[in-house]
């Protein structure tokens, strides 16, 4: 799996290398009280971007474009999410 986060952070640029070291090692927190998992899905072309919502204010914080099935498996293991709800 680290092969794989290696050529995504050629890919994805500087941004992308904190994320990368913060999801390779898993230690990513978000507050569960205030905030919960998304997945923002756009109808027109298919673009997907984790992230988490807070509930009060519907304030949506983008943490990572999802490109294919095994990114959204990173996202999930590294915040500890079991489930994540779509928004359209």
């Amino acid at each position: 799996m680290l092969k794989w986060l290696s050529s995504l952070r050629r890919l994805t640029g500087p941004k992308m290398d904190a994320m990368d070291g913060e999801m390779a090692k898993g230690r990513g927190t978000y507050d569960r009280q205030t905030q919960k998992p998304v997945l923002r899905c756009s109808i027109c072309n298919g673009e997907q971007v984790a992230g988490f919502k807070d509930i009060r204010t519907g304030k949506f914080e983008e943490i990572t474009l999802i490109r294919n099935p095994g990114e959204l498996e990173v996202f999930m293991k590294t915040y500890g999410i079991d489930e994540i709800s779509r928004e359209y």
